[in-house]
């Protein structure tokens, strides 16, 4: 054989191998999504929700909101399973309120170069079934041209939904509002800053959230700097089924609230446990604010819950003493309910009795893994949650706060100690800088880098959607997951 011929049998050879390298990898068959959880961190009666998981992928290009390719709002309204992911980072001005009503989506907020995305002007809102949204921001504002409503919402009795890791604030109602939705969970978000007095109808109405479902978890979330609604338990009003009604909250963290931690639950089977309670400088304003739960029957305007009660498990909560506002009678109360939660239960106009309200036994309402002490839980909310792969300055000063039991702002129509009224208040929306997207040149939402240091196929679009890298994941989920899967305690 001539050294010529040699050397081309060599190259090719090579040629070959690195071909093979590129594509090669264990084809695991598709397996059964209803038994594993949504992403690495999923927890609650969501947690196994599929999404997009497996079908198109749909590459946000443009911060307008027309409607055009390449825009969220497009990718928002197609059909058929997707996942969203992101070549721009920065704010998505809405030019009116945007829905997802077509589910099986997946939401990657985390895959925006650069700051991440935040929206802007409108709710956005979901109305369909099988949705992950993760790492969005929310901060809605005040726009001359709607009236009260909420930063993000889904209220129309869909399933399988799960919101992680996203921020909400300066909503003219709600910042967080998610009811009568079937195996939801929403999990590890930052919800803060209600606009106290701004354009609501029904005037002063800066509230964090109104939650329940048929089952839903509420976990790990910090909600900051809201004078009501931490929430308020929806309950049954509007079903009429108050055994459907099963609605767990563990290990959130409620800071400088109203007079109530939480109230209502009118018909339900409610868990609280080991959620912290830190009242701030609002909250030692007012005289009730000790009320880990100020329960009470419908007034009887919603005929669904007419004179229905929910029934509640209280345990391992705890109410931090250390604000600076605080005398020590208040200390004292708190205390008080730390040393038995039933302390800090009120029922309101004695319709029922304490007997009849509290469980000693807690509900079996969802699946869950991610339970910690109170204390624990504390810390990695404030390190973890809201839109954290990159924490704007918003998210950041409201943690502070948060960890310090003070505030900055004050609102400009009369709001006080941490309570704000519009956006300029406590200085507007910060600045988003978006990087240069990697490149993809298939298009499967995967970076040609990423692919090529996984031995996938840059140039094959197909491959995002197999089952080469995981036995439980797409290729596109364990890239999407591989971005933040820091962002949940280690175990």
């Amino acid at each position: 054989m001539s050294k010529t011929l040699l050397v081309t049998l060599c190259i090719l050879t090579t040629c070959l191998s690195t071909t093979n390298a590129v594509t090669k990898g264990k084809d695991y068959p598709a397996p059964d999504r209803s038994k594993i959880i949504a992403f690495p961190g999923a927890d609650g009666a969501g947690k196994y929700t599929t999404g997009g998981a497996g079908g198109a992928v749909y590459t946000v290009t443009s911060l307008a909101d027309d409607g055009s390719e390449g825009t969220f709002r497009w990718a928002v309204g197609k059909k058929g399973p997707r996942t969203i992911v992101f070549a721009v980072s920065g704010i998505i001005e809405l030019q009116k309120p945007l829905r997802v009503n077509n589910g099986d989506v997946t939401i990657a907020g985390q895959t925006a170069p650069g700051d991440g995305i935040c929206l802007k002007n409108y709710t956005f809102s979901i109305q369909a079934d099988n949705v992950i949204v993760r790492f969005i921001r929310s901060r809605m504002g005040v726009d001359i041209k709607q009236k009260g409503d909420d930063a993000m919402n889904g209220t129309k009795a869909h399933q399988n939904i799960i919101i992680d890791h996203c921020s909400m604030s300066w909503c003219t109602d709600e910042c967080a509002t998610f009811y009568d939705n079937r195996n939801f969970t929403l999990q590890w978000c930052l919800i803060s800053e209600s606009l106290a007095n701004s354009i609501h109808e029904k005037g002063a109405h800066g509230y964090g959230g109104i939650w329940g479902g048929q089952p839903a978890t509420f976990h790990h979330n910090l909600l900051a700097h809201h004078t009501n609604r931490t929430p308020r338990l929806c309950g049954s009003r509007y079903t009429g089924r108050p055994e459907d009604e099963k609605v767990e909250l563990f290990n959130n963290v409620i800071y400088n609230y109203g007079s109530d931690g939480a109230y209502a639950g009118e018909g339900g089977s409610y868990n609280f446990i080991n959620n912290y309670y830190k009242p701030g400088p609002f909250s030692a304003t007012k005289g009730s604010f000790k009320r880990l739960f100020t329960a009470y029957a419908d007034d009887g305007k919603n005929k669904n819950a007419a004179g229905v009660h929910g029934v509640f498990h209280f345990k391992g909560n705890y109410m931090d003493p250390t604000c600076s506002k605080l005398t020590d009678k208040q200390k004292e109360a708190l205390y008080k309910v730390n040393m038995d939660n039933t302390y800090g239960l009120v029922i309101k106009k004695d319709f029922a009795t304490e007997k009849e309200m509290l469980s000693k036994k807690a509900f079996d309402i969802a699946e869950h893994t991610s339970l910690q002490p109170a204390k624990k839980a504390y810390k990695d909310v404030l390190q973890f949650a809201g839109a954290s792969y990159r924490r704007d300055a918003v998210d950041q000063r409201i943690v502070e706060e948060t960890e310090k039991g003070t505030y900055t702002y004050e609102g400009s129509h009369g709001s006080t100690n941490g309570m704000v009224d519009q956006p300029s208040d406590v200085g507007g929306w910060p600045e988003y800088k978006s990087e240069p997207a990697l490149a993809d040149t298939d298009g499967d939402g995967i970076p040609d880098e990423w692919e090529k240091k996984h031995n996938l196929n840059p140039n094959d679009s197909s491959d995002g959607a197999k089952y080469t890298l995981s036995p439980e994941y797409t290729n596109l989920e364990v890239y999407m997951n591989s971005l933040v899967n820091h962002l949940f305690p280690k175990k």
